[in-house]
C-alpha cells in the first residue's frame, strides 16, 4: 500500500508541481534536491515509493536505486529522466527499478504508472483521504478532485506568487484597510477572502459589494440601509452592507466606479465608523474592516479629480498587487488542474487532463483575461471533450492562433488585451451586451464603461 512517497528532483519548480499534484491525491510526499539528502532519508524514514531523477548534481538515479535496494529493501523505485535511452531503462529495470518514465510527462501519467505497477497494493487516488479530511469533503463523490473549502485558494509556486502570498499572510491578522490592485480576472475577490480567513474576523461575515453594479441614486441605501417609507419603494426597513458586515470584513470591488458623491459618503463612514440609514436620524456604530479592489489606476484618477485623494489614502493603508497569469507561468499547471476539477464536477464529466498539444498552447498563450479567461476556456473545453484528454480542436481559436497574431504585431499593453477580450466576447455572444457581460463575468454597467473607454461602437 503506497502512502509515503519521496521525490528526488533538482528542478525545484517541477518537483513542487509533482508534490502538489500527489498531495492532492492524498499521498504523503517529501522531497530532496540532492542524492546525499535522499540517502539520508532512506536510512532514517520508511518510504514506500522513491521517485528519482536519473541525473542529479551530485549523484545518479541508478546509484540511488542501488543504495535503496541495499539499505531500504521495501522501498520501490521509479526513475524519471529527460534522456529516454533504452539501455538506461534496461539497466534500471535489471537493478530492480519498478518502472521508468521519460520527461516531459504529465502528472496524470505518473499516477497511472504508480497505480498500474502496484496493482492491488496501491489505493486508487480517488479513494485516498487527506489526513484532515473535512465532513464536507467526505460527502463528495469518490472521484471528486475538488479541494475542500480550506484549499480553494491556489497558492502557487512561482516567486511572484510566493511574494503575493506572503503579503496576504502578513496583512491578514491586522485591521488595516487593504487596496488590492491587479488586472481584470486575476482573482481579487479570492485574495480578499484569503485575507479575511487569515484575520481575527474570520468567524464573522465577509460581505462583497460590486461598486460598479450599484446605481449612484441608491448607493446610500445599499451601503447604509434605509427605514420604511424613506423613499418610494422603501416598503420595509433594510439593513445595509456596512451593518451586515459588522464585526467582519466588507470588500468593495471596483471601488473606482463609485460616483464622487458616494465617495464622500463612504469616506465619512470610514472616518466616523458610524452610519446613518436613509430616512433615519439615528446613527449606528459599525466595526468593519475594509478591503477594496480595482483594476484601474486610482492615482491617475486622483490626479484627474475623479477620485478623492483622502479616500484613496484611507483605503490604501496597505496595497497588494496581484500578479497577472503571464507573470507567474510556473503556476499555470496548478490553476489548470484546479479548474479542470471544478469543470468536471459542475459538468458531470471525467476528463483526466490535457493533451500535450493543449499544454504547449496554454504555455505559449499570454492569457490577457488571466484566471477568469483560463477558467472559462477550460470549462468550455471540458464540455466539448469526448474522451479523457482535452484535444487541441476544442480550444478557442484565439488561444491557438495567438502566437501568429503576436508575430505580426506585438502589443503587450493591458488596454489592448482587454479591448480584444471584450471584442471576442461580443462576437461570441452575437453582440448581445448582456450575454457578453456574463461571458466576461462583469456587470452590464462595467461593460458599458469599458465600451466607452475603448471607443467600441456597436
Amino acid at each position: 500500500m503506497v502512502k509515503n512517497i519521496h521525490i528526488v528532483e533538482d528542478d525545484v519548480a517541477f518537483g513542487k508541481m509533482l508534490i502538489t499534484f500527489l498531495e492532492r491525491k492524498g499521498f504523503t510526499v517529501g522531497t530532496s534536491i540532492t542524492g546525499t539528502d535522499a540517502r539520508l532519508v532512506l536510512q532514517n524514514k520508511k518510504i514506500d515509493l522513491l521517485i528519482t531523477d536519473l541525473k542529479l548534481p551530485d549523484d545518479t538515479g541508478l546509484d540511488i536505486l542501488e543504495f535503496a535496494k541495499n539499505n531500504s529493501p521495501d522501498t520501490k523505485v521509479i526513475l524519471m529522466t529527460a534522456y529516454s535511452e533504452v539501455d538506461t531503462a534496461v539497466k534500471a529495470i535489471k537493478k530492480g527499478a519498478l518502472d521508468y518514465i521519460s520527461k516531459p510527462f504529465r502528472p496524470e501519467e505518473l499516477l497511472m504508472v504508480i497505480e498500474q505497477d502496484f496493482e492491488n497494493d496501491v489505493i486508487p487516488a480517488s479513494e485516498i483521504a487527506p489526513k484532515k479530511e473535512s465532513i464536507a469533503k467526505k460527502t463528495q463523490p469518490k472521484d471528486s478532485k475538488i479541494p475542500s473549502e480550506k484549499q480553494n485558494f491556489v497558492t502557487g509556486i512561482s516567486e511572484n506568487s510566493k511574494k503575493f502570498n506572503e503579503y496576504l499572510k502578513l496583512v491578514g491578522p491586522t485591521d488595516m484597510c487593504v487596496l488590492i490592485q491587479g488586472e481584470s480576472g486575476t482573482g481579487k475577490e479570492v485574495a480578499a477572502k484569503a485575507i479575511h480567513k487569515y484575520s481575527m474576523r474570520k468567524s464573522n461575515n465577509f460581505v462583497a459589494v460590486d461598486c460598479g453594479a450599484i446605481p449612484k441614486e441608491i448607493a446610500a441605501s445599499e451601503f447604509f440601509g434605509h427605514v420604511k417609507g424613506s423613499f418610494t419603494g422603501a416598503v420595509n426597513d433594510k439593513k445595509g452592507h456596512f451593518e451586515a458586515a459588522h464585526g467582519g470584513t466588507l470588500f468593495l470591488d471596483e471601488v473606482g466606479n463609485l460616483s464622487y458623491e458616494n465617495q464622500v459618503q463612504l469616506l465619512r463612514a470610514l472616518q466616523e465608523r458610524k452610519i446613518k440609514p436613509v430616512g433615519s436620524n439615528k446613527e449606528i456604530d459599525v466595526d468593519v474592516r475594509i478591503l477594496s479592489a480595482t483594476n484601474e489606476d486610482l492615482l491617475k484618477a486622483v490626479s484627474e479629480g475623479k477620485f478623492r485623494e483622502d479616500l484613496y489614502h484611507r483605503l490604501n493603508e496597505f496595497s497588494i498587487h496581484i500578479p497577472s497569469l503571464r507573470e507567474r507561468k510556473d503556476d499555470l499547471f496548478l490553476f489548470t488542474e484546479y479548474f479542470l476539477a471544478e469543470a468536471n464536477k459542475s459538468l458531470g464529466k471525467e476528463v483526466l487532463g490535457f493533451s500535450k498539444e493543449v499544454e504547449e498552447t496554454f504555455k505559449n498563450y499570454a492569457w490577457p483575461g488571466n484566471l477568469r479567461e483560463l477558467k472559462n476556456v477550460i470549462k468550455r473545453s471540458v464540455l466539448l471533450t469526448p474522451g479523457t484528454l482535452v484535444p487541441l480542436d476544442v480550444i478557442p481559436r484565439e488561444v491557438i492562433f495567438s502566437e501568429k497574431k503576436d508575430a505580426e504585431k506585438k502589443d503587450f499593453s493591458k488596454e489592448s488585451n482587454e479591448k480584444q477580450l471584450i471584442l471576442n466576447a461580443l462576437k461570441e455572444a452575437d453582440y448581445n451586451k448582456s450575454k457578453a457581460a456574463k461571458l466576461l463575468n462583469i456587470t452590464r454597467k462595467t461593460l458599458y464603461n469599458k465600451l466607452e473607454l475603448y471607443n467600441i461602437e456597436l
